[in-house]
C-alpha cells in the first residue's frame, strides 16, 4: 500500500472546500483545511452555476442539497428601458439535453454551507482564524501562522482567491490581481416585500441593459423567496481603504446615492417592466459592492510543492458565469492526477498546466467580451446594443443555432473525459 500524503489547503471558501472532498474522495492525500477568516465567510452575493460545474457538484456528492437550496431557472430575457423586450433565451437548453444538467442561481453562503457541511462529515480537519504568514520548502512544505503554530505536508493547494498569500509569495511573487474597471452593487430583497405585478415579471435571469451598465435580478432560492438585484458598471476604485474583497454599505447616504443613481437610470423608463425596477430599487436597504479583479493570461499556477487552484490562478470576469465551475474542473483533474501516488508532483503540475490552460483562455476570452457589453454608453450606443443584441438572438432561433448548442459548447465539457 502506497504511503499516505498529506495536503495542506488554504482558504475554505467554494475551492477549497470542493479540493479537500474531491482529494478525501479520489486519492490516498489526507486534507487539512486553514481559512484566514474567524467563520466561514459570507461575502458574495448569489451565483450561477451552468451544466459543467453542477455535473461535477453532483461527482462531488452534493448536487441534491444545492438544488434544493437554489433557483433553477434558466431563461434569459433582456428588457429595453423604453419598455419592450429586447429578446429572450433558454441559456442552457441545448446543454441540459446533452448532460442532463440545467442551471443553478444560488447564495454563495448556502453553497460554503453545504460544502462545509459535507467537509465536516467527511472528518476532514478545517482551521478559521489562521493567517498565513509565510510558506517554506525542504524535502517538503511548512507553514507558518500569524499565531506562531506550523504545519507540514507533502504539497500546499492555494485555493485563496484572487489575491492569494500563496500565489504572492511563492508561485508568482511579482504578479497582484489586476482591477478591471467594472464592479457590482448587489442586493437580497425578500420577495414577500414586493408587489404581486412585480412578482408575477420575474421569471427567470431579468436583465437590462442602461446607459451605464447592466441592471439585472433574479430569485436565488429554491422557494423563490428572495430576489438577487445587481447591477454591473464601471467605477472607479476609492482613493483610501482596502477595497479588494468588496464592501457592504448600510448607512443612509450611501444607500441614497445607489438609489439615485439608478432611479436617474431608469427616469425615462416606461411600462410595467421600468416600474417594478423602481419598486425595486425602493426596496433596497443594504449595497454590496464587489470590484472586479482579475489575473492576466500566461502567468504561473505552481511553484515546487505548491499548486494554485481556481481564482487564485486565473481570476477573470464573473461574465461567464463560471468562476465556481473552473475552480471544480481545476480540483477534479488534479484529484485525477494525484490518483496515482507513484507520478512526481513536478509531472502533476506540469499537466494541470497543459490541460487547463486553453480552456482557461477560451472562458476568459469569453468573459471579457461579455463584460465589454456592460461598459458605459451614450443613448445612441444603448440604441446599437440593444438592435445588435436583438438581431443575434433572433437569426440564432431562427436559424435554428440554439437547437445547434451555439455559444453552449463549454457547457458540456467534461474535465473527467480530458485524456491524460
Amino acid at each position: 500500500m502506497s504511503q499516505k500524503r498529506k495536503a495542506i489547503i488554504i482558504g475554505a471558501g467554494p475551492a477549497g472546500l470542493a479540493a479537500a472532498l474531491r482529494l478525501h474522495q479520489q486519492t490516498n492525500i489526507s486534507c487539512t483545511l486553514y481559512e484566514l477568516r474567524p467563520e466561514p465567510t459570507t461575502l458574495g452575493g448569489a451565483i450561477g452555476i451552468p451544466s459543467n460545474g453542477l455535473r461535477l457538484l453532483h461527482r462531488l456528492g452534493v448536487y441534491d442539497k444545492v438544488i434544493a437550496r437554489g433557483f433553477g431557472g434558466s431563461t434569459m430575457t433582456l428588457h429595453s428601458v423604453r419598455g419592450h423586450i429586447v429578446g429572450a433565451q433558454e441559456i442552457v437548453g441545448w446543454a441540459r439535453e446533452k448532460t442532463g444538467f440545467g442551471y443553478l442561481r444560488i447564495k454563495r453562503a448556502d453553497l460554503v454551507d453545504i460544502l462545509l457541511e459535507a467537509v465536516h462529515e467527511a472528518l476532514i480537519p478545517i482551521h478559521f482564524g489562521r493567517r498565513v504568514t509565510s510558506i517554506g520548502e525542504t524535502d517538503r512544505v511548512r507553514v507558518l501562522f500569524e499565531d506562531g503554530s506550523t504545519d507540514e505536508a507533502d504539497m500546499v493547494f492555494g485555493c485563496d482567491g484572487i489575491h492569494s498569500f500563496v500565489r504572492s509569495s511563492v508561485v508568482d511573487p511579482g504578479q497582484a490581481a489586476v482591477y478591471s474597471g467594472m464592479s457590482g452593487l448587489a442586493t437580497l430583497i425578500a420577495m414577500e416585500d414586493v408587489s404581486a405585478e412585480t412578482r408575477n415579471l420575474i421569471n427567470g435571469m431579468e436583465a437590462t441593459l442602461t446607459e451605464d451598465g447592466m441592471l439585472a435580478v433574479t430569485p436565488c432560492t429554491a422557494e423563490k423567496n428572495e430576489l438577487f438585484l445587481f447591477f454591473s458598471k464601471e467605477v472607479a476604485l476609492p482613493d483610501s481603504g482596502d477595497s479588494r474583497d468588496g464592501w457592504e454599505a448600510h448607512g443612509r447616504e450611501q444607500i441614497d446615492n445607489f438609489k439615485d443613481m439608478l432611479l436617474g437610470l431608469l427616469e425615462s423608463g416606461q411600462g410595467k417592466w421600468a416600474r417594478a425596477l423602481r419598486e425595486l430599487v425602493d426596496k433596497t436597504s443594504v449595497v454590496k459592492f464587489y470590484p472586479v479583479y482579475r489575473l492576466p493570461p500566461g502567468r504561473a499556477w505552481s511553484q515546487g510543492r505548491c499548486v494554485l487552484i481556481g481564482d487564485a490562478a486565473h481570476a477573470m470576469s464573473p461574465h461567464a458565469g463560471q468562476g465556481v465551475s473552473m475552480a471544480l474542473e481545476d480540483v477534479f483533474l488534479l484529484s485525477r492526477l494525484l490518483e496515482d501516488s507513484n507520478r512526481a508532483l513536478v509531472e502533476v503540475c506540469r499537466k494541470y498546466d497543459e490541460i487547463r490552460r486553453p480552456r482557461i483562455n477560451e472562458i476568459y476570452e469569453t468573459a471579457a467580451q461579455n463584460a465589454d457589453v456592460r461598459r458605459k454608453t451614450g443613448p445612441l450606443g444603448l440604441w446599437f446594443k440593444e438592435i445588435g443584441l436583438s438581431l443575434a438572438l433572433i437569426l440564432t432561433q431562427a436559424l435554428g443555432l440554439d437547437k445547434g448548442g451555439l455559444k453552449q459548447k463549454q457547457l458540456i465539457y467534461d474535465i473527467d473525459q480530458v485524456e491524460l
